[in-house]
This record gives structure tokens, C-alpha cells and sequence, in this order.
């Protein structure tokens, strides 16, 4: 029994954002939050240098599909209070990635050890609360009726630059029939915080995917003869402009390991 069926299995473990990030805190919890804490928010994390905290402010206002802010802390604070009253970013997450370079270093699951005074944490939209929208309206995910993390791939769509920030935007899939793929716009289109509406639907090489079939992040899903391809931008994308700066030193979650906030989607509708 993996540790995430171990936990998903207490008593309301599922619905409590505190009791996910308590269970990340005692390693209780190391792999992808998709499905916990159902009714509430989460959230890519990006945590820098502060030297270079105000280029990544620019490049996220200038992403803002890829890189919706939710919020943003203080210098050298672990907390969050505005997205919830007891987070430590430096635990809470279930696993972590260390960048050193512009490499992958590290895929630890706390980071207390790698803390310091000048270190900023950004907390960027998940497309998991608009997820949470379409199956409130019946339209069916493969992935999470399968239990798997969401197929996410880079694109030949490039984010605008900030700084040392560039590269490729990330976008993830949801294979979708046309009539709910139609559905899918109108929903996601409420929620601009985590996203919004797709970016492209329909061939994946037009956006420069070689193979649907062989995701850069996440795990594969099929998508059948009846259904189109439907992308989103990705909250992964802040990982391909870290790789492409080279900084010396960055931590971001694993793709699937989110921060559990304390807000509730409908927090977040627009209209």
C-alpha cells in the first residue's frame, strides 16, 4: 500500500486542506494531491533567491495564463497567511524539486534544510480547481478516473520574457468529446486565476507536440477516436523558464505535488 492510499484512507483526510499539509509535514504524504482536499484550491510553488524575485514577478504578470498568482511571501517567511493560517512552504508540500543551474538536483520532501533569509516563495493557480468545475458539471477526466497525474507536455508556444525568464509555455491535456471539449471553454473561461480557457484544441503538432502519447510530465492518457485533445496552459511552465535561466539555486513542487490551500474554488469564479 503506497503511502497516498494510506493517507486518502483516515477519515477525512480527503476533504481537509490542514490534514493534507500536516500529513506532507510528517511524511505521511510524498506523491501527487489530485483528489485531496476536493473543495479546495492548490497551488504551483516556485520559490527563489530574492535577487531575482522581481524579474519572476514581471515574467508571471506577463504569463499570466501559465502563471496566475495567488500569492506571493515575504522575504525569508515560510508562511502564507493568506492562503492559509498554519502553511510552512518549506514541509507542506508532499515533494519538491532543487534546481541548481538550471538542472534538476534534488526531489526532496521538505526543504528545511536548504531555508535561508532571502528566499521568496510564489504560489501560482492549479488547473485542479477548474477540474473540480467540469466534473460539478458531469464531464468525465480519464486521468482522474484512472488515479493518474494529468499529461503535460512543453510547446513551441514561447512566454513572453522577464529578465533571465523565458522558454516554452507548458500546457497539460484532457482528452474531451466536442460537445463537453465546448462545455469545457465556457467553464474554465470563469476561472483566470487557475488558468482559464484552453490555449489550443484539437492537433498537438500545430502547437509543437510530437506524440500525445509521450507526455514531458505526468502520465499518459488516451485520447479515443470520438474525442479531441484539449490544452490548457500549465502551472509546470515557471520549471522550463527556471531551466532555461540557469539560475544557481530554485525549489518549485514535483508536477502533481501541490500545495493545499485553504481557499474554495468558488473563491476564485470570476462571474
Amino acid at each position: 500500500m503506497s503511502n497516498r492510499q494510506s493517507f486518502a484512507e483516515q477519515p477525512g483526510a480527503g476533504s481537509s486542506a490542514r490534514a493534507v499539509r500536516q500529513a506532507c509535514r510528517s511524511g505521511a504524504l510524498s506523491s501527487h494531491t489530485s483528489g485531496l482536499a476536493s473543495a479546495h484550491v492548490q497551488g504551483n510553488l516556485v520559490i527563489l533567491p530574492q535577487a531575482h524575485a522581481a524579474d519572476f514577478l514581471r515574467f508571471c504578470q506577463a504569463n499570466p495564463k501559465p502563471c496566475p498568482l495567488l500569492g506571493v511571501s515575504e522575504a525569508g517567511d515560510p508562511a502564507l497567511p493568506a492562503l492559509g493560517e498554519d502553511i510552512d512552504i518549506r514541509t507542506d508540500l508532499p515533494r519538491y524539486r532543487v534546481w541548481q543551474g538550471g538542472v534538476l538536483a534534488d526531489e526532496p520532501t521538505d526543504v528545511r534544510a536548504l531555508w535561508s533569509d532571502d528566499l521568496v516563495s510564489f504560489v501560482i493557480g492549479c488547473s485542479f480547481t477548474f477540474e473540480h468545475a467540469l466534473m460539478a458539471e458531469g464531464i468525465v477526466l480519464r486521468h482522474v478516473e484512472q488515479g493518474r497525474n494529468v499529461a503535460m507536455f512543453r510547446t513551441s508556444m514561447a512566454t513572453e520574457q522577464a529578465g533571465a525568464f523565458h522558454g516554452p509555455m507548458v500546457v497539460s491535456m484532457r482528452p474531451l468529446r466536442a460537445a463537453d471539449a465546448i462545455r469545457a471553454v465556457q467553464i474554465t473561461s470563469r476561472f483566470p486565476a487557475v488558468h482559464g480557457a484552453p490555449v489550443h484544441i484539437g492537433d498537438p503538432a500545430l502547437i509543437g507536440i510530437r506524440s500525445i502519447a509521450d507526455p514531458d510530465y505526468g502520465d499518459a492518457v488516451e485520447v479515443m477516436p470520438d474525442e479531441l485533445p484539449v490544452f490548457w496552459a500549465c502551472g509546470v511552465t515557471p520549471q522550463a523558464a527556471l531551466a532555461a535561466a540557469g539560475l544557481p539555486f530554485a525549489i518549485t513542487h514535483a508536477p502533481g505535488s501541490m500545495l493545499v490551500t485553504d481557499l474554495l474554488h468558488h473563491q476564485l469564479a470570476a462571474f
